[in-house]
């Protein structure tokens, strides 16, 4: 699981990031709401958590531009305002939870969890971009023209693909979050992957491609 982490106090933003990583999550750290904006527009994560007092940006109006844009990831926020209208103003931007500073680990890592697990929940079990569908309990891609089923790590990347159109995920997101950020598998491993995808999409007469960004990574692009 990827997190963005929004957070401006050094010393606690380090902390956690420490805690998250034993934890098994692949966290990034940002320390202004600008800078979260930038990372939440770039790239895919599966929770974040935002810290309402930042420089440059509250996490408000981070969250707020986030749901504008059509961003469903879920959001926890940080706080040290304990008072019921700033709670209220979260939830109404469209924040999935809130924790109050100062907060215990043992609870922050139960909240991501089932921030997680939501997204898991709420996650549609048929895909479908152009022409094509992808099922994620057979693991079939198909079109009009007919289906095939896919290898495990083959449907994950197709599963992030087809959740973000249009999106560009990098090759090290793909490494994090199908191989495992301690894996030994070599970065060309993706692009092996994509190979085998993109023959795939032609086998089954598919109106979209995977479109390759030099130095940035993958997007999933229909064909005009």
């Amino acid at each position: 699981m990827r997190l963005l982490l929004a957070e401006d106090e050094i010393e606690l933003s380090n902390a956690l990031v420490t805690v998250l990583k034993r934890n098994n999550y692949t966290v990034d750290a940002v320390y202004d709401g600008e800078e979260a904006t930038d990372y939440l527009m770039t790239d895919v994560y599966d929770a974040v958590i935002l810290d309402i007092m930042m420089p440059k940006k509250d996490g408000i109006s981070v969250l707020k531009d986030l749901r504008r844009s059509g961003n469903r990831v879920p959001v926890m926020l940080l706080t040290a305002k304990a008072e019921i209208d700033d709670r209220v103003e979260g939830l109404d931007a469209g924040a999935d939870d809130y924790l109050p500073k100062p907060f215990s680990m043992k609870e922050l890592l139960a909240r991501v969890r089932a921030l997680c697990r939501r997204q898991t929940e709420l996650q549609e079990n048929v895909l479908s971009f152009s022409n094509m569908t992808l099922n994620r309990s057979n693991y079939e891609l198909g079109t009009e023209k007919g289906s095939i089923r896919l290898a495990n790590k083959e449907f994950q990347m197709m599963e992030m693909l087809m959740a973000n159109p249009s999106h560009v995920i990098s090759t090290d997101r793909f490494m994090d979050k199908i191989w495992g950020f301690d894996s030994e598998a070599e970065l060309n491993v993706v692009w092996v992957y994509v190979s085998y995808l993109r023959k795939k999409l032609v086998s089954i007469d598919a109106k979209a491609q995977i479109k390759a960004h030099r130095g940035l990574g993958y997007s999933l692009e229909e064909v005009k």
